[in-house]
Parts: C-alpha cells; structure tokens; sequence
C-alpha cells in the first residue's frame, strides 16, 4: 500500500521555538498582559468556538480583552502573537525538500482562519505545501476522526495512502485509527527516519 501524500503538522514541527519556549513567555514583559488570565479569559472560554469556525478570532477577542488587557485592540494583540510564533524551523523543510517529490505535501494543522492565512501567505508555507488543512475550515481538528475522515475525502486518497507527521502521541494514534499511516516527530529523528518507522520498514 503506497503513500501519497504526507500531512505535515504545523506547530511543534515546521514551527519550533529555537530555545523550546512558548510563543507568549514575554507578552507580560512587552505588552503588560498576564498569560495566566489570557488563557483563562480567551482560550479556556472562547478558542473551541474560534479554532471550530463558529467565530472569528477578533470579535471573540474584542469580548474577552476588558477582561485582561483592555489597553490593547484585537489586531495588536494577534499582530504580536502570529509574529512571535513564526520560527519556521527550516532543517526540517530542507529535510521535506530532499524527499525530491516523492510524496504530496500537505499540512493538517489545528488553526483558526486569521492565522492560517498568515502560516500559509505570510509565512510563504504556500511556497512548500500543495495544500493547508486546517481545523476552522472543517469545522473541527485533530484529534476529532472527523477531521481525518474529512481530510482524506477532500484529498480524494483512500486513508492508508495519507501519512500524518505530528509531534502529538494522541494525534498520531487518533491518525492511526482512522486508517491513515502515522509518526511521531520529536526532532530527534531525521523526516526519512520517521516515514521509515511509519511504514514498519
């Protein structure tokens, strides 16, 4: 049974942090907002409904930031968070660029519509990747088996012939699952490694 095409992950794989932190570990510092209360006011409220697509991310900040930081607008906020979490982690794309076409390249990556466009045209991952699958346009993400099913369907491959590349054990094995080959990234293996390991060779 042949792959077709891999389904690269963005954040954790083609965006990594150099020093391994977290995108918001200065946003006290630089824009005096306190990340526990961000998370607590806005993601633990309203990111499934932004990472979903039932609402955009600016109206649904512009609810929750009198909460924690009523000095700042939508678009400051989300200007500072996109350009903080872009370090394109480029040995890995050179990894991907080595296959030499032997595979489609994908991402399925767990994104609201704002910042997928931002990874996909700001970034210039539209320069590296046929396609970008992300969760607001299904309407849900990993690792719902709704989204791997939906993916595959808009793809037109049966399942085994996609292979899922994520840094998340639980989406790896939800990937599994629905019939979709898949590894595990943790940096510590080269890309032609884990199709390898994928593929039980």
């Amino acid at each position: 049974m042949t792959v077709r095409t891999l389904m690269i992950d963005v954040d954790g794989v083609v965006i990594r942090h150099p020093d391994g932190l977290r995108w918001d570990h200065a946003i006290e510092a630089d824009l005096g907002v306190d990340p526990a209360r961000f998370q607590s006011a806005f993601f633990a409220v309203h990111w499934p409904d932004v990472m979903a697509g039932r609402a955009g991310l600016h109206e649904r900040l512009a609810l929750a930031l009198p909460e924690f930081a009523p000095h700042l607008t939508p678009q400051a906020l989300t200007d500072y968070w996109f350009s903080r979490d872009a370090h394109l982690d480029q040995g890995f794309l050179d990894q991907l660029a080595a296959l030499n076409g032997r595979y489609g390249l994908h991402l399925a990556t767990v994104q609201e519509h704002l910042r997928a466009a931002y990874l996909w045209n700001g970034l210039g991952l539209k320069d590296h990747f046929e396609a970008i699958h992300y969760a607001a346009d299904y309407g849900c993400g990993k690792p719902d088996p709704t989204f791997f099913d939906a993916v595959a369907a808009r793809t037109g491959h049966a399942p085994h012939e996609l292979l899922l590349i994520d840094d998340s054990a639980r989406n790896v094995e939800a990937a599994r699952a629905c019939g979709w080959r898949a590894g595990l990234w943790e940096g510590t293996h080269n890309v032609a490694d884990v199709i390898a390991e994928a593929l039980g060779r």
